[in-house]
């Protein structure tokens, strides 16, 4: 099977690979290796609610454009002192995040929301700080088939200090308590074990791996 990954982020590229790298027989593509060029419109493909609704919504485009099996994924950190935000608006968190295209310069994009973060938590004490990352991946055949929902979870607590060069997102702000290091200090095998994104993809893959048996 030729799987397309729906997103135009290359950390979460690298993770995705290394997790479905598992299921035998699996040609995993990027929308680069696809030819599928960006469009304004994917701007827009996550005005809903819910992750498994924003997962489905670009899962749905791209198979669409692509014609291919395709795999979409939602995800972002709950803050319980903040309500459970950003939630699903983990990717455009900070007020002037919109004018930085994530497509373009995701770097940036994170910088802001991760100042932001900061700035909303400055009044909340170290130990008041738990969060939540959470993954919902989509899964459809075609783009008007039955879509598979695949959801990991990851918990941490938001430090204000960043430490670690290895992740992308909010990892350098999200400390693990067990291993007593951020998600950004992890080797690729740490993060893949514990991560919301590493849960919902095995999931995947074993999904994947099961139909192949």
């Amino acid at each position: 099977m030729r799987l397309l990954i729906a997103t135009r982020s290359s950390g979460k590229m690298q993770e995705i690979r290394r997790i479905l790298s598992t299921v035998t027989g699996l040609d995993v593509v990027s929308l680069e290796e696809a030819g599928i060029g960006y469009l304004p419109e994917e701007e827009a493909l996550e005005p809903f609610e819910t992750f498994e609704e924003n997962a489905l919504s670009k899962a749905r485009h791209f198979a669409a454009r692509s014609g291919l099996p395709t795999v979409a994924d939602d995800s972002g950190i709950t803050v319980d002192a903040l309500d459970g935000a950003p939630g699903v608006r983990s990717k455009r968190f900070a007020p002037d995040g919109g004018a930085v295209s994530y497509e373009v310069d995701g770097q940036a994009l994170d910088d802001a929301n991760n100042q932001y973060l900061i700035e909303r938590l400055r009044d909340v004490p170290p130990e008041h700080r738990s969060a939540r990352y959470v993954c919902v991946a989509s899964f459809v055949e075609a783009a008007d088939s039955k879509p598979m929902f695949f959801r990991g979870e990851a918990h941490g607590r938001i430090v204000e200090k960043p430490a670690g060069s290895g992740g992308f997102g909010y990892d350098p702000h999200v400390f693990h308590e067990d291993l007593g290091r951020t998600y950004a200090e992890m080797t690729s095998t740490e993060k893949d074990a514990r991560s919301h994104r590493g849960a919902a993809f095995r999931a995947l893959a074993a999904y994947l791996s099961s139909r192949a048996g």
